[in-house]
């Protein structure tokens, strides 16, 4: 996963980097609420953001390194198993990760190309909406692969709650996982049937702090019912 993982991210820069010979000096950078270009800039700012994929690649890769090493060191079947469960999920949320921002950044060359060559003064790919619908998606992909982790630092709900034992770290990130799909399912709607996709992205957001507040305080109620168990 990894190997696709790094693949994918390069794709997007060399992508990025041969793409960019074929542009105008210079490219719309940025648009304001109402999908007018309120900045020009040189084309070669396009390559910030293949950067930063890789950055996320690096970062993905030392996290599931961390657990694979945690698993070639340990003695403990269960602490074994667990690592290995997080570096598998980790390592899938990463490739994920990796392919959807090199979508949108296919979007983003797209739309700046046609927007520089035709002289146009509105955007003309609404990335606010394609990155609702990818954040979407994101949030059903982790929400799938939370309910697969164990307990660990760096994906699922990581409060002292959850983390108490292992029957309140599943039970808590499955609430989270059903929770988070929803909202990956609210963002996808909500990108395709609102007039705004600023709304949408607003909306969003909403949603997710509801949920957010939601999840911590099932998780709080499930470790009093785990402490008043004597678990």
């Amino acid at each position: 996963m990894k190997k696709i993982m790094w693949i994918i991210s390069f794709v997007s820069l060399a992508g990025t980097a041969i793409v960019l010979q074929f542009m105008p000096d210079n490219v719309p950078m940025h648009y304001d609420m109402a999908g007018n270009i309120d900045r020009w800039g040189s084309k070669y700012e396009n390559l910030l953001f293949p950067v930063i994929i890789l950055a996320m690649s690096l970062f993905w890769t030392l996290f599931t390194r961390y657990y694979e090493n945690k698993a070639d060191k340990s003695q403990d079947e269960k602490e074994i198993a667990g690592a290995k469960s997080n570096a598998k999920v980790l390592s899938i949320v990463g490739l994920c990760m990796s392919v959807m921002f090199t979508v949108m950044q296919g979007f983003i060359l797209y739309g700046s190309y046609t927007e520089a060559v035709s002289g146009a003064e509105k955007q003309y790919v609404d990335i606010g909406r394609v990155a609702c619908i990818l954040m979407g998606l994101g949030f059903l992909i982790l929400g799938n692969f939370m309910t697969k982790t164990r307990i660990n630092g760096t994906v699922g709900v990581r409060v002292s709650w959850s983390m108490y034992n292992d029957n309140t770290w599943r039970k808590t990130n499955f609430f989270g996982a059903v929770t988070l799909m929803f909202e990956g399912v609210f963002a996808i709607v909500a990108a395709i049937i609102m007039r705004s996709s600023f709304a949408a992205v607003m909306a969003t957001l909403v949603v997710g702090i509801i949920i957010t507040i939601a999840t911590l305080i099932y998780a709080h109620k499930i470790y009093k019912e785990e402490i008043a168990a004597g678990r």
